[in-house]
């Protein structure tokens, strides 16, 4: 299977990169499978931190 694409109007896209790029990224890519930067991970944690904290801190402190 080859690929015809035109790709020359395309902008460079590093997947890498948290930010997006100014126009649309090449054809075929797929975020999911993407690396996460240490920030975006350092994140997610601590919202999942106080989520928890306000599930279950709220809940004991109220029984």
């Amino acid at each position: 299977m080859s690929d015809d694409h035109d790709t020359e109007d395309r902008p460079e896209y590093d997947p890498t990169d948290p930010a997006p790029p100014s126009r649309e990224p090449p054809l075929r890519s797929t975020a999911p499978q993407g690396e996460y930067t240490i920030e975006q991970v350092g994140t997610g944690i601590a919202i999942t931190a106080v989520g928890l904290l306000a599930t279950f801190g709220l809940a004991l402190l109220l029984a």
